[in-house]
C-alpha cells in the first residue's frame, strides 16, 4: 500500500514508509583501524510493542503509576492518562509532563531526530517485547501525546536494535539528554557499580530503589572507580556522597527526585535526625531552602528533654565538615556586605595568611577550588 500523504504523528519524513524493506540478517563490516562491529537494525514500532527498563536509573513515571504499569495492570496509554491527571495536582509532575509533551509535539514538526535503542526480549509472560535501553523520554512523549490528544491510532517510532545493551550507554544517554537530579545521579552511580560487578535486577523486587541500594553494600574491587569516573565525570568522593543519598526511604527519594532537590541540601537533611527528614524535605521544596539554611535551622531548634531521649544519633562533626561549613557561611555573609567592607576583609585576611606563613598553601587550595568551580560552571 502506498504511504498516505496525510501528515501523521510519527513524522518520519526522514525515514519514509515507502523505504521500508524486509530486514536482512546483520553482518559485520570492517571499519578503519580494523575494528569490527555488528550492524544495528533500524525498525519502526508502536509503543505497545515496547517496554521501558524498570531499573533505568532515570525514573520518569511517578511511583504509584510505576507499580500498576510494570505489574501489567495498565498499559502505556493508560499510564500516560493517569500521569496527565496526576500532573494537574502536583507542580513537580506537571513540569516533567510539560517537557515531555513539548518533546512529543516536536515529532510532528521536526521528526524523530534520535532513535530509541534496545533489544528484543521475552517478558515474564513469554511474549516478545522490545526492551528500551535508551530513549525512554521519547517513548513516553509519544504515549502522552496520544492520551492528551485522544488519538485513535498508535504512532510509529524509530528504534535501533542493538546486540548488547549496557548500563554505561544508558547513563551516557541520560547525562547528555538532560542534567540529572541528585537522586538520578545516585542511581546512575549505583547502576554502573552493579553492572561492573555483574549484579542484575531481580524483577520480583517490590521496591525499585532496593536494586540501587545494593551498591552501598558491595566491596569495590581495584580499578572499579577508575572505570566509572570517565562516564560520570565526577570524583570518587563525590560519587560516594551521592550513593549516601540512597539511605533515604523511597517516598523521600521520590519527592527529592520529582522536585530536583540539590545534593548538598539532601546531604544536610541526611545529617539531621531521621524523624525530621520528611518535614525538612517538604520545607526545602516549599521554601527553596539551601543547605546552610537547613543547618542553621537545626542549630536554632533547642531540643526538650523528651526529644533528646527520642532523637536518633547524629553523625559526629569532623574538622573537614566544620571547615567546609565555615567556608560556605563566609561566602554567604561576604555577598551581603558592601564592596568597601569586602576589600577590607580580603586585605586583612591576606595579611593574616602571609604573616602566619600559610599564604602559599592557601593560594594553592583556592586555586584548585577555583578550577573545580569553573569546570562546573562550564558544564551548566
Amino acid at each position: 500500500m502506498a504511504p498516505s500523504k496525510k501528515k501523521r504523528f510519527n513524522a518520519f519524513e526522514d525515514f519514509p514508509a515507502a523505504e521500508e524493506k524486509p530486514m536482512s540478517t546483520p553482518t559485520s563490516i570492517q571499519e578503519s583501524g580494523k575494528v569490527e562491529r555488528e550492524i544495528e537494525r533500524i525498525e519502526r514500532l508502536k509503543p505497545s510493542e515496547m517496554m521501558p527498563d524498570r531499573f533505568q536509573p532515570r525514573r520518569l513515571l511517578p511511583m504509584h503509576i510505576r507499580h500498576s504499569f510494570y505489574s501489567g495492570e495498565i498499559d502505556c496509554y493508560q499510564a500516560a492518562a493517569e500521569w496527565l491527571k496526576y500532573a494537574q495536582h502536583d507542580s513537580g509532575v506537571k513540569a516533567e509532563v510539560e517537557r515531555l509533551l513539548s518533546l512529543g509535539s516536536s515529532f510532528d514538526e521536526h521528526g524523530q531526530i534520535k532513535a530509541i535503542t534496545g533489544s528484543w526480549e521475552n517478558d515474564p509472560d513469554g511474549n516478545f517485547v522490545f526492551l528500551i535501553e535508551t530513549g525512554e523520554r521519547r517513548f513516553w512523549a509519544a504515549c502522552l501525546q496520544v492520551s492528551a490528544n485522544h488519538l485513535k491510532e498508535e504512532p510509529l517510532l524509530r528504534v535501533e536494535v542493538v546486540e548488547k545493551p549496557t548500563r554505561q550507554r544508558q547513563v551516557l544517554e541520560n547525562r547528555h539528554a538532560e542534567t540529572p537530579s541528585a537522586v538520578e545521579q545516585a542511581c546512575e552511580v549505583a547502576a554502573l557499580i552493579l553492572a561492573e560487578l555483574g549484579i542484575t535486577p531481580d524483577e520480583n523486587l517490590p521496591d525499585d530503589y532496593d536494586f540501587f541500594r545494593q551498591a552501598r553494600a558491595q566491596r569495590m574491587p581495584a580499578g572499579l572507580w577508575d572505570r566509572i569516573i570517565p562516564i560520570m565525570q565526577l570524583t570518587r568522593p563525590r560519587m560516594v556522597q551521592l550513593l549516601n543519598i540512597l539511605q533515604f526511604p523511597s517516598n523521600i527519594l521520590e519527592m527529592a527526585d520529582r522536585f530536583r532537590l540539590p545534593e548538598r541540601v539532601l546531604r544536610e537533611i541526611l545529617s539531621q535526625p531521621q524523624r525530621n527528614w520528611e518535614v525538612l524535605i517538604h520545607q526545602s521544596i516549599q521554601n527553596s531552602l539551601t543547605s546552610e539554611e537547613i543547618a542553621e535551622q537545626a542549630l536554632n531548634e533547642k531540643p526538650t528533654p523528651e526529644t533528646k531521649k527520642d532523637s536518633s544519633p547524629r553523625t559526629p562533626s569532623t574538622p573537614e565538615k566544620n571547615a567546609s561549613r565555615s567556608l560556605r557561611k563566609f561566602t554567604k555573609v561576604f555577598r551581603s556586605i558592601g564592596h568597601l567592607e569586602q576589600s577590607e576583609i580580603l586585605d586583612s585576611l591576606a595579611d593574616d595568611l602571609f604573616v602566619s606563613g600559610q599564604a602559599e598553601n592557601a593560594a594553592e587550595i583556592l586555586s584548585e577550588l577555583l578550577t573545580l568551580i569553573q569546570a562546573r560552571l562550564k558544564r551548566r
